[in-house]
């Protein structure tokens, strides 16, 4: 099989300002994630960048990059534009990585792509792993999803799903409990390109507005979304100050 990875970035951050030039080691954020992803099987690794500073920036490594617009809604909406530029057909496949992910495994990115692959009943596919931690299942800023028997993705929740009638606020799992224990999602995506396409399209949904997760806006529309579960939680991402600095000192 094929497939493209690309990786969107923009230098606007509230918490992080121009992040995806932050110097890691004297390569930049975005370089770094480019770098592991092109460790993967795809085709090419591009990124989706809004600002010439980042293209040239990548380029200066040898990082292929296009130039998107500014005024995207959402990292959607910026790759369906690159799909464009590229000149990918609808029936290609492509994985978003986050441009904020210089630890991801390049093996990771290969389970995405691969599992939309062998899935044709799905528009979409991602990744999540195991929670074994009660904090983490409880944390809102730790985004939870529920399958079906074929690992198909039911729902995503910030909430703490699925929940025990009899064990409200408490690790469930941890009690002799037979259910497999919770699963947080990981935030990388295979696409359709079709669908990608079409998706920013899509009227946002009242479960993605109260949620703000964009992935609900696909299941509301009857989209269908496979589920890859890694036995590894994911690298270290970076939001904060002390992300990058926890990152810099792996890293360096």
């Amino acid at each position: 099989m094929s497939f493209t990875v690309l990786i969107p970035a923009r230098l606007a951050s509230t918490r992080l300002p121009n992040k995806p030039l932050a110097d890691i080691g004297g390569v930049p954020m975005v370089v770094r994630v480019a770098q592991r992803a092109i460790k993967s099987g795809a085709v090419r690794a591009v990124v989706a960048a809004d600002s010439t500073e980042i293209i040239e920036q990548c380029r200066a490594f040898g990082v292929s990059a296009v130039l998107t617009r500014t005024d995207h809604p959402s990292g959607s909406d910026r790759l369906a534009q690159a799909c464009d530029l590229l000149g990918l057909d609808d029936a290609e496949l492509v994985v978003n990585v986050q441009g904020d992910e210089p630890l991801i495994d390049p093996a990771l990115i290969d389970a995405v792509a691969h599992l939309l692959e062998q899935r044709p009943d799905c528009a979409m596919s991602t990744a999540a792993h195991a929670i074994d931690q009660l904090a983490d299942w409880l944390n809102p800023n730790v985004v939870k999803v529920v399958l079906d028997a074929h690992r198909t993705a039911l729902y995503f929740s910030r909430s703490p799903i699925p929940a025990a009638r009899d064990f409200a606020g408490q690790a469930w799992w941890k009690t002799g409990s037979t259910l497999p224990p919770p699963l947080r999602h990981v935030g990388i995506y295979g696409y359709r390109v079709g669908f990608l396409r079409q998706f920013p399209k899509l009227p946002q949904a009242p479960l993605e507005q109260l949620e703000a997760l964009e992935q609900l806006r696909a299941l509301w529309h009857g989209h269908r979304i496979a589920v890859h579960i890694t036995e590894q939680a994911p690298g270290l991402g970076v939001d904060t100050p002390e992300d990058l600095a926890r990152v810099r000192q792996l890293l360096v």
